[in-house]
């Protein structure tokens, strides 16, 4: 039979205090708890209460799950004292949480008017719909008034961003001096708890790191970095010293630690810690050493990896049961003031959850859904026609560029995002190379110059770090625009997108969005360069993000209307954006024939923008339908052209240009115009937009017939053997001539 050690923890602290003689008490409650401390008595009270609470909260959700009442059961038993933590800073203070602050989070609650913490955890329990953060979706530590955004059980995935929010608020008081001269600069601090076998993983190295670099370079980032260290990363001992040996002398980011089964040593360290980095806006690391109990989870049978001997010693080292004989030894609490505290915390706890499980839960797709992919068009479409003032462009370009030749599209992007940083204050530029190189295409080139080196600017050679700033500058109130240099870049740190940035809203239930247009220069054909990591033709860890916008234009003037509307989507729905930019087309000029010109396009007028899911029809051939983007759609007119001379084929040649969500209706649409469809799609054949385009025509018309036109599921090589495996125009040709050979059923 299982051992219950919730029910051993419990009965063992009950037992201990009974036996605690009565002793004399203290009223003087607004005094030091003890010498030398800065926590008064009775701050100290109510922290221990919040640790109570905690551990009431663990107990109820293996009560729970043993009644199918409950899913969750990770817990912050052995953590209660990050409580202190969360008394030692402000509500204001922006916090990431790691799944085992359970004390922090009830404490902020505390320090917040109005929430109901405690309930609010056991809704997330019992996923009740009613829960206010995530609405049941998952159990997370998340609150909009108490400014902590939500967080999953991730593992160090959330560091990034934190930097990111503080390395973000310098710039917020350069926007908020801008617009009020008398603005108060903001000192406020980003606190981010995580686990000490976290602290290894290569995400949090990259955190740890830019921290340090910004610090090198005497950049603020102001940042509270709280190693919750058990010694345990579910049954894997993290080495003794380690996170001690580790950080205590870390360039750039300066080192507190305390013990964290001493609430009161933990407060008044970590109060002196956020002092120093409020005051120096410094990256700063406070080391707590605490203890584990219950296990990892609720289903973890800790007995397989540790002996009886061993978990009967950490149970003992109880930090609930610690800060009770502090505050009976100093007098403050009699052993029945702490019971009471004690068994009051408990009927809390088990009244508010027998509330929950009454509550509402999801019960359609729907609702689950629901705050996946907020899009309201008509104010997106305002937001992207909103003008900036005439004089502010004129100052910035000079020669308005409307009013100048047509263009090809790197110019034509880069004098979109010119306007777009005079339209915006808040919007920020940065990746590798952007800055005074102009990225690598030279996109930026100038931006830098004509905006200022606090809105366009370099980042460290790390993706991470650059998506992990574009989410901590989106949630500070900022219009992130991160460059990810190439496309096979991006895979280094996709789940900053996948894991994070777009499940926000998810989690929040589309309270908090996380703003950012991510450019990415994309695709293959580049003549004359490349390999794999600079011709990548794999977009389906993209396009399985649930959530995301993929916009992929295929000339200058589109590039400038759908950047318009996805600068808009993030500004106005909070939406995560990918902008890939097809390499080969930047400086693609003519079309059909050499020097025609034919590819290069005037800039659209500012107010002009062009809607989520609108293709483009480029000819209206009624033989055969074309259904591409970005090089494809190039290659295909070209083709579209023979097709008609030598042939007398007249093509439909459509443009899709939004990968995700994919424009079905109107591909639909396109396909019935003909009744054959040639799906011409340059990515690989395994994970691209083709089948997806022709399961959606079968649906809705399965009399029409269709072809795919496919990249190879390989590596892309260099030099000319790329084009064995990338899509031709000879073989968007022979799959039209062969469609046209179809008898038509």
């Amino acid at each position: 039979m299982a051992v219950n050690r919730a029910e051993i923890v419990d009965n063992n602290f009950l037992s201990v205090v009974q036996e605690w003689q009565r002793g004399s008490k203290r009223e003087d409650l607004d005094s030091a708890v003890r010498d030398g401390s800065t926590l008064t008595a009775r701050k100290a009270i109510e922290i221990w209460q919040s640790m109570v609470e905690s551990r009431h909260l663990d107990f109820q959700a293996r009560i729970l799950k043993g009644k199918r009442q409950s899913f969750y059961t990770i817990g912050s038993s052995g953590h209660e004292s990050n409580a202190a933590v969360a008394a030692a800073s402000r509500p204001t203070d922006q916090a990431f949480l790691h799944y085992r602050s359970g004390g922090f989070f009830l404490q902020r609650g505390k320090m917040t008017p109005g929430t109901t913490p405690i309930l609010d955890v056991l809704l997330g329990m019992v996923a009740s719909s009613d829960e206010p953060i995530a609405g049941g979706r998952h159990k997370v530590f998340g609150s909009v008034p108490m400014n902590i955004p939500p967080q999953t059980s991730t593992i160090a995935s959330h560091l990034p961003k934190a930097v990111g929010a503080a390395f973000t608020i310098a710039r917020q008081n350069r926007v908020a001096r801008e617009r009020d001269t008398d603005s108060a600069p903001n000192n406020d601090v980003v606190v981010c708890s995580f686990g000490d076998a976290s602290s290894n993983h290569s995400t949090a190295c990259g955190a740890f790191n830019t921290a340090a670099l910004a610090d090198h370079q005497n950049l603020p980032c102001p940042v509270m970095f709280v190693c919750e260290d058990n010694g345990l990363g579910i049954s894997v001992r993290t080495p003794k010293r380690w996170v001690e040996t580790r950080f205590s002398d870390q360039q750039g980011i300066a080192y507190f630690a305390a013990d964290g089964l001493d609430f009161i040593e933990s407060y008044d360290v970590a109060r002196e810690a956020f002092a120093f980095v409020r005051e120096s806006r410094k990256p700063t690391f406070l080391h707590l050493k605490l203890v584990r109990l219950l296990g990892h989870a609720g289903s973890d049978v800790e007995q397989l990896y540790r002996s009886p001997a061993e978990i009967e010693n950490t149970e003992a080292q109880d930090p609930v049961l610690a800060g009770a004989k502090l505050l009976h030894a100093l007098g403050w609490l009699h052993p029945e003031d702490i019971l009471s505290i004690y068994e009051d915390a408990r009927a809390t706890v088990h009244a508010l959850a027998q509330e929950a499980v009454k509550r509402p839960r999801i019960e359609t797709a729907a609702e689950v859904t629901r705050a996946l992919a907020y899009w309201d068009a008509g104010m997106v479409q305002s937001e992207a026609g909103r003008l900036a003032p005439a004089e502010d462009r004129e100052a910035f370009f000079g020669r308005l560029p409307e009013n100048d030749r047509p263009r090809h599209m790197a110019m034509q992007i880069n004098r979109a995002l010119g306007d777009l940083l005079v339209k915006y204050p808040e919007i920020l530029i940065f990746g590798e190379d952007v800055a005074r190189k102009g990225g690598v295409y030279h996109v930026t080139a100038d931006l830098q110059k004509k905006s200022g080196v606090g809105r366009v600017f370099n980042t460290p050679l790390d993706e991470t770090a650059i998506l992990g700033l574009a989410m901590g500058a989106g949630l500070a109130g900022m219009l992130p625009m991160p460059e990810i240099q190439y496309l096979a870049y991006l895979h280094n740190a996709i789940d900053q997108l996948r894991g994070e940035a777009c499940s926000q809203q998810f989690f929040s239930n589309g309270q908090i969005g996380n703003p950012m247009v991510v450019r990415i220069a994309s695709m293959a054909y580049q003549k004359g360069f490349g390999g794999h990591y600079h011709n990548d033709n794999a977009i389906a860890a993209l396009r399985e993000i649930p959530g995301i916008v993929i916009a992929c234009p295929s000339n200058g003037a589109d590039a400038v209307r759908m950047l318009r509307t996805c600068v808009a989507a993030a500004k106005a729905n909070g939406r995560v954006v990918v902008f890939m930019e097809p390499i080969a087309l930047y400086m693609t000029k003519d079309l059909h024939d050499e020097k025609d010109g034919a590819w290069t396009f005037e800039y659209p007028p500012p107010h002009e923008s062009l809607p989520l899911g609108q293709t483009k029809t480029w000819t209206t051939g009624s033989d055969v339908t074309i259904l591409s983007y970005a090089n494809g759609l190039w290659m295909s007119l070209r083709v579209a052209k023979r097709l008609e001379q030598q042939h007398g084929i007249q093509c439909r040649v459509v443009d899709l240009r939004w990968l995700h969500p994919l424009p079905v209706e109107e591909i639909v649409n396109a396909a019935k115009a003909t009744g054959k469809v040639v799906v011409v799609d340059e990515c690989r054949r395994s994970g691209g937009i083709a089948d997806t385009i022709v399961a959606e025509i079968v649906d809705a018309a399965p009399e029409t017939q269709v072809s795919r036109v496919m990249g190879i599921d390989t590596f892309i090589p260099l030099g000319d053997a790329a084009n064995l495996v990338l899509v031709q125009e000879s073989d968007i040709e022979s799959a039209v001539v062969d469609m046209m050979k179809r008898v038509s059923p």
